[in-house]
């Protein structure tokens, strides 16, 4: 497995690519391509690896990419057989011409591409966003290219606020089109096994490497530890949990794969910036 170069798929009568997708899990790969992607989850909830951050996603969910940020969504173990679903839409900045966004027109939608390079998740996204999303339909070129500039100029009118950051700044990919990476590989073992124990000698030999080779080379390609981006992946999922009235604090620490209560809240509040306490007060405090 690999990190893949993907191009944009464009048909010779075609300027910018919709998919629709309706299948047991998403399949693609840890990628990244020169374009810009709008991504509605209609049905589905796992992690989102993006750049060097994971967190967690789910049904309604949106997102902006901007070109080369590398991405991929892990399905978590569906309780029902119900497929996961999603529309995504692609498209290069120059897809109209060079300088079609640099019209004044397009004043408020270059400030949002400008965002999007650092990746950019729709908290309590618009009910007419997912209204237009489904106006795409195949074969309709024009509607399609009309409907995207609706999809833009509501991504744009959005808040600020709700237009969350995925990534503190934009970051220049790590990641080459010919890189024989095995990093798809080491996420994919750590988000099937993060509950229980994940060690970077399994890691290490699912990339085919030695131990020390594999940490050194895991810090070079994501810029943190390999246990930094499991601690990661634990707490992400500690915050979900958090949200429910399901399981306590102790539960929470558990379910998430720590060992440790006081290991688990030192990582908690190193990673989140507060007590998993302190953020259950403050996203759901009706549980307390």
């Amino acid at each position: 497995m690999k990190v893949t170069y993907e191009q944009l798929d464009t048909q010779a009568n075609l300027s910018f690519v919709v998919k629709w997708y309706n299948q047991p899990r998403f399949t693609a790969p840890f990628h990244f391509h020169p374009a810009f992607e709008l991504l509605w989850i209609i049905k589905s909830s796992g992690k989102l690896y993006a750049g060097n951050r994971v967190m967690n996603f789910s049904d309604g969910d949106m997102f902006f990419f901007g070109p080369g940020l590398a991405h991929f969504f892990h399905n978590e173990v569906m309780e029902s057989d119900e497929n996961a679903q999603a529309i995504v839409v692609q498209f290069a900045e120059d897809f109209m011409g060079e300088g079609f966004f640099g019209k004044p027109e397009f004043r408020k939608v270059r400030k949002l591409m400008h965002e999007a390079h650092s990746g950019i998740k729709l908290a309590n996204p618009d009910p007419a966003l997912q209204k237009i999303f489904r106006q795409f339909a195949s074969g309709k070129e024009m509607v399609n290219f009309i409907t995207l500039m609706q999809l833009l100029e509501r991504w744009s009118a959005q808040p600020k606020d709700n237009r969350l950051p995925i990534l503190n700044a934009p970051q220049k990919s790590v990641f080459k089109e010919a890189d024989p990476s095995k990093i798809e590989t080491v996420f994919k073992y750590v988000l099937d096994n993060f509950k229980g124990d994940v060690n970077s000698r399994d890691a290490a030999s699912l990339a085919c490497l030695n131990d020390a080779a594999f940490c050194r080379y895991f810090k070079r390609r994501t810029r943190k530890t390999f246990s930094q981006f499991v601690n990661e992946v634990r707490v992400t999922h500690a915050t979900g949990l958090l949200l429910e009235d399901n399981f306590n604090i102790n539960q929470v620490c558990f379910e998430s794969g720590f060992n440790n209560i006081s290991y688990f809240n030192r990582q908690f509040k190193t990673i989140m910036k507060k007590t998993p306490l302190e953020y259950r007060k403050e996203f759901n405090p009706q549980i307390l």
